[in-house]
């Protein structure tokens, strides 16, 4: 089955939520379009395009529970940070990737207020049925082994992808056996699941999707070798909120057990769970 013949792309993957990076630098106009005016009811909610999945299905349990509507977009993060920075766009609730990011927000007066939203995390991937019998980062470094990596794809990814070949020590190794480098991730997954390479490393989040979850298996990399800056989510409260209770009823159901289990579904680590608790001290996940 060749998989691109779906023609998949960044948008139709996240469902619809997210706008290409392109369109992304002209934020302000593209992302207001169909936009509804505020009202007492509502809240607009932006978020970095990876979260798009957890935050479509968390929306819908806090609509269905409260009756409020939740005007949601999800796009190429860079893009939503510098715009907001900028003061070139504006939301009342933002899921951001980084911890950097919101720290400037609260040090610009941007935003008033921010929280731990969840954490990702970096797996190894292989076809189903693991042909090669890759185990750890060591196997992926034996003579032979066909790796697919992204590090052509846009940062995060790429970076973070590089930061554990670095820590772990294999960066030679696996850009020997490197077959692949690919500019996108979603594209660089069906050519692994048609079995175009043995193994390569992703987040995790995207071993939960549907086009994906049932044709690939699985492996944790150890911890010690994951860069840290791309691992934390934060959500924050903008200063163009127009109701602050319903913002921070928003934040607190998000960050619930409830609204915290679709973004485990979806592939992330809750801000409850042990190694999520450990994260935010270690990084210090605190408003500032």
């Amino acid at each position: 089955m060749n998989f691109l013949k779906d023609r998949i792309s960044r948008r139709q993957f996240i469902k619809g939520a997210a706008l290409s990076a392109a369109a992304a630098s002209a934020v302000p106009k593209l992302i207001s379009a169909g936009y509804t005016p505020f009202k007492s009811d509502s809240l607009e909610v932006w978020s970095c395009g990876g979260l798009s999945e957890a935050f479509i299905e968390a929306n819908e349990i806090y609509e269905k529970k409260t009756g409020h509507n939740i005007q949601y977009t999800g796009a190429f993060a860079g893009a939503l940070g510098k715009a907001l920075l900028s003061l070139k766009g504006q939301t009342e609730i933002f899921g951001a990737r980084g911890l950097e990011l919101a720290k400037n927000m609260r040090k610009k007066g941007v935003s008033l207020a921010f929280a731990p939203l969840c954490f990702t995390d970096y797996v190894i991937v292989t076809p189903k049925g693991n042909p090669a019998g890759i185990r750890d980062l060591q196997d992926m470094a034996e003579p032979g082994v066909r790796v697919m990596l992204p590090l052509g794809a846009s940062p995060p990814g790429s970076a973070s992808v590089q930061g554990i070949m670095k820590k772990s020590g294999f960066t030679d190794a696996f850009m020997q056996n490197m077959i692949v480098n690919e500019t996108c991730v979603i594209k660089m997954m069906c050519g692994l699941i048609e079995g175009k390479g043995d193994v390569s490393i992703i987040e995790k989040r995207l071993t939960t999707h549907d086009r994906f979850k049932d044709k690939i298996e699985y492996m944790p990399i150890d911890p010690k070798f994951i860069p840290p800056a791309p691992l934390t989510f934060t959500v924050n409260v903008m200063k163009y909120v127009q109701d602050r209770v319903l913002a921070d009823d928003f934040v607190d159901f998000i960050r619930s057990d409830e609204g915290q289990a679709a973004f485990e579904h979806n592939g992330f680590t809750s801000v409850h769970s042990p190694r999520g608790l450990d994260l935010i001290e270690r990084f210090g996940v605190k408003d500032v």
